[in-house]
């Protein structure tokens, strides 16, 4: 029996995936537990592993596409299964489901479903009125919706518009396109979604590499493109000089990234749905600073403040678990586990190839030595640099720890990662002169925030946390307790 590769949710509020390539292509034999394709969500770019062995067929969604979670995007049919596609005619598809592993046309054919067979069977009712009483089948209608598609334009072959039908009109109009460039090479072949794209984020299709068949333009290749049209007439690129200092010219646009766009989205969704609050605390760090400097004799491992803090926070998690709990649907959910994500920058500075903002999570952080905490830190901010996070790597996380000391921030207020209820911003370590038994003394200070999500925890509770975490801080021997 075929087993369906569905589009997997990464998150609570994850609602769909840009595909970025297929790393097998329809045909091939794969194995179960190997990658199968790439996928961009807002936290990262993620290999979807094939959930059985077979061989892997009906691909409905070429890289460049944005899919809805659930979706079935391919099947792996069972050894010596044959595929439903193989006992009719396959309509043939141009640029428009080409992929960037150079499959023909027809590898990229899409998977007919039970639901789609039955939406566009002859005795379905079902089926659509398109523009001057014309007949469409659900799934027909969808995709000319996608496609931006007038169905007057197209000539069913039977007594309604199927979806062969659109497809195959889709793919006669993109061959025109393709004949028009082959007199007239400034024209560039590309797919709708791509031309679309292109238009919306001001890029020359003429200038941008196409990874389809042929050499057509994806939506992917216009998603990792450079801006090349202005929005408005075109200021100078070059540098002014004003004052003494180098400023940018006016209008100049930067390009960005589907992870960083949905990040930016996800941010502003949680800024303005979530009632944030904030508690700051100062933390006396001696005790933190001499705990780090015997750790790392003892372990002989790069320990950081950052290991040590998930040790503290999540045994502070466990007298609060209100802290440690989520806004769903108007209730308040305790979670059972507590796993700690980190914020981690990728991108920055040259470094990966997907700019934006991860959260890696550790996993049952309460029941981690330091050693074991320093390990899975230090393998997740790896693969986060390098753009090979997995899902399970970023899904579950219950709290999160945003740490900016490193870079010489004093202290910051962070955004909450929803559905969570609160996160914890770090800043450096500095010396203060601070009273200590009526005298004055310098000290190593650390200021904590506590950002909260006012549906789910109150002040009281909050500083009440904040309470017990400082109190672990400066004396760490109270985690033995």
């Amino acid at each position: 029996m075929a087993t369906n590769v569905i589009l997997p949710a990464l998150g609570m509020a994850q609602e769909t995936g840009l595909i970025v390539r297929w790393l097998k292509m329809a045909g091939e034999t794969v194995k179960k537990g190997e990658p199968l394709l790439e996928i961009e969500t807002d936290k990262t770019t993620v290999e979807i592993e094939a959930a059985a062995e077979g061989v892997l067929a009906n691909i409905t969604a070429a890289a460049g596409d944005e899919i809805p979670v659930g979706q079935v995007i391919a099947q792996i049919l069972a050894p010596g299964e044959m595929s439903p596609e193989s006992t009719r005619t396959q309509p043939v598809m141009t640029a428009t489901a080409g992929n960037e592993n150079g499959a023909s046309a027809a590898a990229v054919a899409p998977a007919r479903s039970a639901q789609e067979g039955a939406a566009e069977a002859p005795g379905n009712d079902a089926g659509n009125r398109g523009e001057a009483g014309i007949a469409a089948t659900p799934l027909a209608s969808r995709i000319a919706a996608e496609h931006n598609l007038d169905l007057r334009m197209i000539k069913p072959s039977g007594r309604r518009i199927q979806k062969a039908d659109v497809l195959t009109y889709i793919g006669d109009r993109e061959k025109a396109v393709t004949a028009t460039v082959s007199v007239n090479p400034r024209l560039a072949a590309a797919s709708p979604k791509a031309r679309r794209l292109a238009k919306e984020q001001h890029k020359d299709l003429s200038v941008i590499r196409g990874s389809g068949p042929e050499g057509a333009v994806l939506a992917v290749d216009v998603l990792n493109a450079q801006a090349t049209v202005p929005v408005a007439p075109a200021p100078t690129s070059l540098p002014i000089e004003a004052e003494g200092r180098t400023v940018m010219a006016e209008g100049q646009e930067l390009a960005v990234s589907h992870s960083w766009r949905v990040m930016a989205g996800r941010i502003t969704q949680s800024w303005g749905s979530v009632p944030h609050f904030y508690l700051v605390r100062e933390v006396r760090a001696n005790r933190l600073v001499a705990w780090r400097d015997e750790a790392k004799r003892r372990l002989r491992e790069n320990v950081t403040y950052t290991d040590l803090l998930v040790k503290v926070v999540a045994a502070a998690l466990k007298q609060h678990p209100r802290l440690n709990a989520a806004w769903h649907a108007g209730r308040i959910m305790l979670n059972e586990e507590i796993n700690i994500g980190l914020a981690v920058a990728t991108g920055a500075g040259g470094q990966g190839g997907h700019e934006g903002l991860v959260v890696p999570v550790i996993p049952h952080a309460d029941q981690l030595g330091v050693g074991e905490i320093v390990r899975q830190r230090q393998a997740l901010v790896t693969k986060a640099q390098e753009g090979r996070l997995r899902p399970e790597d970023i899904s579950g996380g219950t709290f999160t720890i945003s740490n900016l000391g490193m870079y010489g921030v004093d202290a910051f207020n962070a955004v909450i990662n929803p559905p969570q209820a609160a996160i914890l911003a770090v800043g450096r370590i500095a010396e203060q002169v601070i009273p200590v038994d009526g005298q004055p003394s310098v000290q190593p200070m650390m200021v904590l925030t506590l950002s909260c999500d006012h549906r789910v925890v109150d002040g009281a509770r909050g500083a009440q946390f904040l309470a017990t975490l400082a109190g672990m801080l400066e004396e760490p021997l109270a985690l033995l307790g």
